[in-house]
């Protein structure tokens, strides 16, 4: 039963992630509001492999880190959204997204096992540089509450499909994808790494 709850909500995850590309800093089409918050980190590859990584690193390191490092991103999130709202500089912002691919990517694709507080710190310090991204480019049309609920919920399903598929780590091929998917992140995150200099 929990292999088809987990079936369902990657299937889910692979249907939103078709809806077209888009990156997560361009602004275009986003009125403002719930849905724009939502769709925010869903249409940004850059946040999204972050996101999923950090899902998938708590399930590599197991409870409570699981349950935790999802808990601790948007909440350090929200401190990094507020900076950007009121203007409080914070340096090389997409270095900082780039790099949280990169490492959280490397993180599982290794089966680091961080203790628990310094996974949060690291969890924490990237997810800094993805909230002042998103409190700077806040709509001026859109509703700062309603927005940053939507952008709440859909990092928490990206943290959730993260967790899904880690999940899968206690067979051998579980493991060998969870590995894999850690490497393709890092890529990821590599290459918008490269696309800055």
């Amino acid at each position: 039963m929990q292999r088809h709850a987990i079936l369902y909500l990657c299937l889910t995850a692979a249907a939103a992630f078709m809806a077209g590309p888009a990156f997560a800093h361009t602004g275009e089409g986003l009125a403002g509001g719930l849905m724009s918050g939502f769709l925010h980190p869903i249409l940004g590859w850059d946040h999204v492999v972050a996101m999923v990584a950090v899902g998938l690193w708590g399930a590599v390191l197991g409870a409570p880190a699981m349950w935790l490092l999802p808990v601790v991103f948007p909440l350090v999130m929200a401190f990094g959204g507020a900076l950007g709202v009121m203007g409080v500089p914070v340096p090389a912002i997409e270095t900082g997204i780039a790099l949280s691919g990169v490492v959280l990517g490397l993180l599982v694709a290794f089966f680091v096992k961080a203790p628990l507080s310094v996974a949060a710190v690291i969890v924490g310090a990237f997810a800094i540089f993805h909230g002042h991204a998103h409190g700077t480019e806040l709509p001026e049309a859109a509703n700062p509450l309603a927005y940053g609920v939507g952008f709440v919920v859909g990092t928490g399903l990206l943290h959730a499909i993260g967790i899904g598929l880690g999940l899968f780590t206690g067979h051998a091929a579980g493991r060998a994808a969870v590995r894999v998917a850690g490497v393709v992140i890092a890529a990821v995150g590599g290459l918008f790494l490269a696309g800055l200099a």
